[in-house]
């Protein structure tokens, strides 16, 4: 049998790719089959995986298979900071699935910057800004007085589906590139965002319904507003060290304002002429209200609490209940689709995880032939195949 070709690479990069892709040694040698002694003998250079080996390795840490040949591991990116509750244990790291998004997204960024400095074209600038000083509801009005929203159009979106592609369309008119997250669980974060003067990014997970990722959407511009980055989760509960708490209490009580400015809402006629208690809010009527501002259910019912309409213990038993009807909704789904699975339509989920500027941005340096069809294709990953359905879903086919 001929002797298996070693790869010859320095072990130090392979130390860095793995621990920029959030992997311990033991979950790579769990996803490739091998005992984790091996895993660390190349790292060590005591030994050298074979050129089969290494390609695994790429595939794991989604990085090109050129990457680990180099001769020097090069700097990663600076980690985001991270706004998310504690965990009971205390501690807090990223996934794999939320550091490859995190990367995927700067990526993103870095080459919409490139497209554009290729056409000299000069990216608008983000100019909103606040402090923590700044009032929640003046931060607020500032965000949808950019954006062009008054309640006579919000209240047309009566969908939070609709909601979320409305908010999402209007702030990326402001220069912001919004993208999805398809890979992230719902309970490990949120979204995230990225700080810049030019082409800021926020990123929602996909996972969330859409009445949460509006929300996250606007908790995820007052991060911008404050010109900062980060991981949150936009739950009110948890432990967080004092600094992030207050961050995050911010950001969502901007987000809220946003979303149901207090004069707005307390002048809503199912909000001023209720007649019961604190906790004698309606069903009916929370739906009613999250309808007419395009927000979910628990959302709206925050919204009563943090204005003191409601109470508390009653803000946690619908929260409670609304999750208790979302897993049950999941699960049958899921029982009805069986083993087929979600249908996928790829030139959809392109367009929602990638943005509409971005892909448009692409599609027309294809158009104008200063990209080609593969590499369209690969800068969003999809097969060439797709291409004419993603055309058509951004009005360029």
């Amino acid at each position: 049998m001929a002797k298996r070709v070693k790869a010859t690479i320095n072990p130090e990069v392979l130390v860095w790719a793995r621990t920029s892709a959030a992997y311990e040694i033991d979950v790579v040698g769990e996803k490739l089959d091998l005992d984790p002694e091996v895993v660390r003998a190349w790292e060590s250079g005591d030994e050298q995986p074979s050129i089969p080996q290494l390609r695994k390795l790429a595939e794991l840490y989604r990085r090109p298979l050129a990457v680990l040949y180099l001769p020097a591991a090069p700097m990663a990116f600076r980690p985001m900071h991270d706004f998310r509750r504690l965990p009971e244990s205390g501690f807090r790291r990223f996934s794999p699935e939320l550091t490859y998004e995190i990367r995927s997204a700067h990526q993103r960024r870095q080459l919409a910057l490139e497209l554009l400095e290729e056409e000299g074209e000069n990216p608008q600038k983000f100019a909103l800004t606040a402090t923590l000083e700044t009032s929640a509801e003046v931060a607020g009005a500032a965000i949808r007085d950019a954006l062009g929203i008054d309640y006579a159009l919000q209240s047309t979106w009566r969908d939070p589906r609709v909601a979320l592609h409305a908010w999402r369309a209007r702030v990326e008119e402001l220069g912001v590139l919004v993208f999805q997250a398809s890979r992230v669980s719902s309970e490990e974060a949120s979204g995230f965002a990225f700080w810049a003067e030019t082409l800021p990014f926020v990123v929602v997970n996909r996972k969330d319904t859409h009445g949460r990722r509006v929300f996250s959407l606007l908790h995820e511009i007052a991060h911008l507003m404050l010109h900062q980055s980060g991981v949150s989760d936009v739950e009110a509960e948890g432990p967080r060290p004092n600094d992030d708490e207050r961050v995050e209490v911010y950001c969502n009580a901007v987000a809220a304002s946003a979303l149901m400015p207090r004069q707005l809402f307390l002048a809503e006629p199912l909000v001023a002429d209720h007649q019961g208690g604190k906790e004698a809010w309606s069903d009916g009527t929370i739906k009613a209200l999250a309808a007419t501002y395009g927000v979910s259910r628990e959302a709206a019912v925050r919204r009563l609490l943090t204005l003191g309409r409601t109470t508390e213990d009653f803000y946690r038993r619908k929260r409670s209940q609304y999750g208790q009807e979302f897993r049950a909704q999941r699960q049958r789904e899921k029982e009805k689709r069986g083993d087929k699975g979600i249908p996928r339509n790829m030139p959809l989920e392109t367009v929602a995880d990638f943005g509409r500027p971005f892909v448009r941005m692409l599609l027309s340096r294809y158009h104008a032939e200063r990209l080609s069809l593969a590499e369209v294709s690969g800068f969003l990953g999809v097969k060439v195949r797709h291409i004419p359905g993603i055309e058509q879903t951004v009005g360029l086919g």
